[in-house]
């Protein structure tokens, strides 16, 4: 008979490995921050919540009308189009104005910030005027910018259903409304009285100076494959993806360089060669640009759903837009999924920030993070390059010189992420990172059958028939929240949303930032799928002060001028290198403003170095160092920098 000691004789083998996995988990389990910690952490920050004023005079819907081949999925389809962007529309020098995307009512409203000086104008709808459209169009985003090179700021929109339409801010209107801006078609052609023109589903975009020569490019990536998503009178000519973690049947991406401007109206080249159609025709959902090695070209960094993210290295010159492809190096030691590029998640959206203070931009990435649904992981790739030299010399070599870090961080799991912004509200040096989380809000759990579908054959998932029923009342992480991390004494993270009255049970989508009363705090946007937009006004309590920079082209008119766009600005203080750029809107469907704050971390009183690099208007690169006291200061960049 065998005896117990025979038994575990035989079974030593198995039993100190059980040993060794059972400690080992003990020492790698993350430990997160208490209660009590986070409600220490939380007082360093408050936010009042306030109501966006909207029309009030639109029907609303609760669901989108869909192609009849998506019928029993309506409510997926639907889960998308809400967004939000802060900018200065109506050109006070503040960015107070919002531009809110709100698939409730199908339009893109201009309405002021909420509080002080909310009654300057009253809200109201962009319309198409004689532009064509149709019942089977639907607005996606806004994205604003100085498209015409007037000084004014103009807004572009995205749809499913049709090519982008840019709203030109008109000269001499003196106060904002939709007659004071002129739609007109960033792909020309589309005549007649209803749209039949090409039907892209895009769901994000952004503008920088992509080749170099001085004038702000275009990007715009598409989602579905062209065809008729949201047409309910048609059973066909649309699909789903042809993987979960490796598609490339999306629709194309494509580029629009700047070549001039004839009567007030800009004109650009469509480029739809620029990407390799593997590159191209990811599921995007998400792109964000930074300049990474200090050239003044900017890098493009584009999150798919259902298939890697691609980090594209800026090799243009003047008139010629050009990226090659970098990814993460491989080793035993990080599994595929954590390498950049040849990660296999559900990217929603990213954002370019510092996270250590070490002069390098480090990115955030927003992917599903549901434990017990679908447990991916966010990601905090880390630069690990020693220098700007380093980067370009490893980027030019196709190697993306970042690591995730986000399970030692504690920011790997939060919720079904989107928008990302790395921000400091506080002023205190270290960014926090605000993340919109959350799917399909309704009272049927569908989880079940979601993981059905992530573990299906990629054979069948191309066919809309093979996904399972999520109709209008489904659930799927409806109930998640905002998430705000901010960083521990320890150097990890810890989401204090509950603590700051941000965990609000509704599905978010965008996030905007910027400093709407001009007060040094960055204030908080916030766009919800098929509920209503929140802003969030700073009151914290500043740790330290800041440098906010209205960096502007230089204009012979002494006007404001426009947004610099890839401007970028540093301050060395404390040991730490604090930076920031002329964000051209980096993310999912929410835009920061054009503004550079740079928070301190220091009581600062008297000036500071800020070293401001930037491309002129004839593409020639430029570097000046000011000393500028704590405060706001708007910048003209032609040549030299001047403080207005």
């Amino acid at each position: 008979m065998t005896t117990v000691a025979t038994w575990l004789r035989r079974q030593q083998a198995g039993v100190v490995a059980l040993v060794v996995m059972a400690a080992l988990f003990v020492i790698g389990s993350p430990s997160f921050a208490s209660d009590a910690e986070k409600a220490e952490l939380a007082g360093a920050y408050s936010f009042k919540p306030l109501s966006i004023a909207l029309p009030s005079d639109q029907p609303q819907q609760t669901i989108r009308e869909v192609n009849q081949r998506y019928t029993h999925i309506d409510a997926w389809i639907s889960s998308v189009g809400a967004g939000i962007a802060m900018n200065d529309l109506d050109m006070d020098g503040l960015p107070n104005d919002l531009c809110v995307t709100d698939p409730r009512i199908d339009q893109v409203v201009v309405t002021p910030t909420p509080g002080a000086r909310s009654d300057r104008y009253k809200p109201f709808a962009l319309t198409p005027g004689t532009l064509p459209m149709n019942d089977a169009i639907a607005p996606m985003g806004c994205l604003a910018g100085d498209f015409n090179e007037d000084g004014r700021t103009d807004v572009l929109v995205y749809y499913w259903g049709r090519t982008p339409i840019v709203h030109l801010a008109q000269a001499g209107a003196t106060t904002l409304s939709a007659g004071a801006f002129t739609p007109t078609e960033l792909v020309p052609g589309a005549g007649g009285a209803t749209y039949t023109g090409p039907q892209w589903n895009s769901n994000t975009a952004t503008t920088a100076d992509f080749d170099g020569d001085g004038h702000l490019d275009i990007f715009i990536g598409n989602y579905f494959p062209h065809g008729p998503v949201l047409d309910d009178q048609v059973n066909g000519g649309v699909e789903m993806n042809d993987s979960m973690s490796g598609a490339v049947n999306g629709g194309e991406n494509y580029f629009f360089r700047w070549t001039g401007v004839t009567a007030g109206t800009p004109s650009f080249d469509k480029l739809d060669t620029v990407l390799a159609k593997e590159v191209s025709k990811g599921w995007e959902l998400g792109a964000s640009t930074a300049d990474l090695d200090g050239d003044q070209l900017p890098e493009l960094f584009l999150n798919n759903d259902f298939g890697p993210d691609r980090l594209l290295y800026n090799r243009s010159t003047p008139g010629k837009i050009a990226f090659s492809l970098a990814e993460g190096a491989r080793s035993p030691w990080v599994p595929k999924s954590k390498s950049l590029g040849h990660d296999s998640f559900k990217g929603m959206g990213s954002d370019f920030g510092d996270l250590d203070g070490d002069g390098l931009y480090d990115t955030f990435v927003s992917n599903i993070t549901t434990s017990f649904g679908i447990q991916e992981s966010n990601f905090a790739f880390y630069n690990t390059a020693k220098d700007r030299a380093d980067v370009r010399a490893q980027l030019a070599d196709g190697v993306a010189p970042f690591e995730d870090r986000s399970a030692q961080d504690r920011t790997a799991w939060t919720g079904w992420g989107w928008d990302v912004k790395i921000d400091d509200f506080n002023n205190g040096g270290a960014p926090a990172i605000v993340q919109a989380t959350g799917f399909v809000k309704g009272w049927v759990n569908r989880w079940a059958q979601l993981q059905e579908l992530a573990t299906a054959n990629d054979v069948v998932v191309r066919n809309p028939h093979s996904w399972p029923v999520v109709r209008e009342g489904a659930d799927i992480a409806g109930s998640q929240t905002l998430a705000f991390f901010v960083k521990n004494e320890d150097g990890t993270y810890a989401d204090i949303s509950r603590q700051l009255g941000l965990a609000v049970p509704v599905p978010t989508r965008g996030i905007a930032t910027g400093d709407a009363d001009g007060d040094g705090l960055l204030d908080l946007a916030v766009a919800r799928q098929w509920d209503a937009p929140i802003f969030y006004h700073n009151q914290s309590a500043p740790a330290g002060s800041a440098i906010t920079l209205q960096l502007t082209h230089e204009t012979a008119t002494g006007e404001q001028g426009s947004p610099a766009v890839g401007a970028e600005a540093t301050v060395t203080i404390g040991g730490r290198t604090v930076l920031g750029r002329v964000d051209g809107g980096s993310g999912h469907s929410g835009r920061r403003s054009h503004e550079v704050h740079l928070g301190l971390g220091q009581h600062v009183t008297g000036p500071v170095e800020v070293r401001l690099c930037w491309r002129d208007r004839t593409g020639q690169v430029r570097e000046q160092a000011l000393q500028l006291t704590p405060g706001r200061h708007a910048i003209q960049l032609g040549s030299q920098a001047k403080e207005k």
